[in-house]
This record gives C-alpha cells, structure tokens and sequence, in this order.
C-alpha cells in the first residue's frame, strides 16, 4: 500500500500546468486521468489529477497569492523514465534545476532529475532500483 494517497498543489496558471505536467509525466507513465469543470469545483476553478491506473493521485489546480515552491519526488521504474521526464519537462515549459545522473550523496543507485514547474516548485523524478 501507498503511503500518500493523493496530493494537490495550487499553480498559477491552470492550463499552463496541465500542458507542463502532462507532458512532463508522460515518461514516468502518468497520465491526466480526471479532468473537473470549474462549475464543479468548490474554488471556482478547473482541477487536474493525474496518476496511474485510471487513479489521480497528483492533483493541480489554480491558486493565487504568493506560496512557498515546494519539492515532490515522483518514483521512476528506470534511468530511461528519468531522462525522459527530464526532457519533456524542459521541453514544456520547466526549467533544469539537476540534469539526469546519480546522486552519491543519498546512495550509489539514486538516479534523478530536478526540474522547476512554471510555479518554481521542484519536481523530482527517481530511480533507485540501479
């Protein structure tokens, strides 16, 4: 069993993430699952959840006001699916903030790639099988 079910982040522009993350999650085999109207939503505003197996556990939708970036690390099968992200998330809009390579510090099969969403948060993808 997960031990996170879901999360869901404010952005700052809704359809300029959902571009960002469909991409950028493609590699790592998550896909927009959900897709819920504004009228139906208690903010008043769209909300996204992508995930795996039809379950959106990774949920955007928009908020304003200044926030603290935060950090989610998103579990890769391989280095291919961490590469991959990378690239895609560079192409969509992300800015590199670690390039694909191990990171000895955590241990010697801890392969990951840093990127900035558009809001400045920092999307981790990894592998640690080696």
């Amino acid at each position: 069993m997960e031990v996170i079910n879901h999360i869901e982040i404010g952005v700052s522009d809704v359809e300029a993430s959902r571009h960002f993350y469909k991409a950028a999650l493609a590699p790592l085999g998550l896909s927009l699952v959900i897709s819920v109207t504004a009228a139906r939503t208690t903010r008043g505003t769209a909300r996204y959840g992508f995930g795996r197996d039809g379950y959106p556990s990774f949920w955007i939708h928009h908020e304003d006001g200044a926030r603290s970036p935060i950090h989610i690390a998103l579990t890769a099968a391989n280095q291919r699916q961490v590469d991959g992200f990378h690239a895609a998330a560079l192409a969509n809009g992300g800015n590199d903030n670690g390039a694909p390579g191990i990171r000895e510090r955590y241990h010697p099969r801890y392969y990951a790639a840093y990127v900035l969403d558009p809001d400045g948060n920092n999307v981790e993808a990894v592998s640690q099988s080696g």
